[in-house]
């Protein structure tokens, strides 16, 4: 019988917008991600929110104006998004900080700014990966990894993408993320067992398998690891009710520390035996086990 072993997995902060537009406490949740929680990756988002959107789209009203920051939708996006300079901040501070920059691009010229930084990984969510301009600009022009999102996703879609980056030579820089798109995600429509079907229909062709989630609490992501995931993407905020939409779907630090925790913890669980009776428990034989 062959062993099974598991790589070691990472946990990476999504601050995305939860920073609200505010930079300085984009650098307090970069310092508690890796201080407080030992978070392997902080990741951002980068707009250019009129490339994005249509004008119908960026002068409509904000859908829930309560968590809006501008007076249309498209002044709300705009309030949050942080120029290629703060960018460029954020990923000198992080590597001060000893902790991995990421972000996810959502048009081509995000793409083109952030891979101007030169980041271990760059991200595409799920809402653009069928963005195959943009993704073959970037398996042609960015060297590092790039990690795609499949939530909204179906297995058609699913396959363009993996052919691309195989036609590319680029697969084995790929990890594709098994995600649902919602906010928050009811237990129901988290789909673990969508993670063992990437994990056999990809895994010997991609770099990792990935899970991005957006549930409530931190019990399922154990599942999610022994069922194949190997980087696991939490929306992380320093306030659950602080003003926006994402910060109901994510782990404060508290929540962020126990989940890089006690992923290592079953990380360190997961192996055989090295011998039939372990050092620990021969103390325990000679003391206790039944003799005739």
């Amino acid at each position: 019988m062959s062993k099974i072993v598991y790589k070691k997995p990472r946990v990476i902060a999504e601050i995305g917008c939860n920073h609200k537009g505010e930079f300085e406490t984009a650098l307090e949740m970069i310092k508690i991600a890796k201080i407080f929680c030992n978070a392997d990756v902080v990741k951002f988002q980068k707009r250019n929110n009129k490339e994005l959107l249509t004008p119908e789209q960026y002068n409509a009203p904000h859908p829930n104006p309560h968590n809006s920051y501008g007076s249309t939708y498209g002044e709300h996006r705009e309030f949050l998004e942080f120029s290629v300079e703060q960018h460029k901040k954020l990923y000198e501070f992080c590597k001060e900080m000893g902790i991995v920059y990421s972000t996810s691009v959502w048009d081509m010229t995000s793409a083109k700014e952030i891979s101007a930084l030169n980041p271990e990984m760059i991200k595409i969510p799920s809402a653009c990966n069928n963005n195959l301009k943009m993704l073959q600009w970037l398996c042609d022009s960015y060297p590092g990894e790039i990690h795609v999102s499949v939530g909204m996703t179906t297995h058609e879609e699913e396959e363009n993408i993996v052919q691309l980056f195989e036609k590319s030579g680029r697969n084995r820089d790929l990890v594709l993320y098994s995600c649902t798109s919602g906010y928050p995600v009811p237990f129901e429509d988290v789909c673990l067992m969508e993670i063992k079907r990437l994990v056999n229909t990809y895994g010997d062709t991609v770099k990792e398998i990935g899970f991005s989630g957006h549930h409530n609490g931190i019990a399922i992501d154990i599942a999610a690891y022994t069922l194949g995931a190997t980087i696991f993407e939490r929306h992380y905020t320093l306030n659950r009710t602080w003003k926006g939409t994402d910060h109901a779907a994510s782990l404060e630090p508290d929540g962020l520390r126990r989940l890089k925790r006690n992923l290592l913890a079953t990380y360190n669980s997961l192996s055989y035996k090295s011998s039939e009776i372990l050092p620990i428990e021969q103390v325990q034989r000679d003391k206790l086990k039944y003799r005739e």
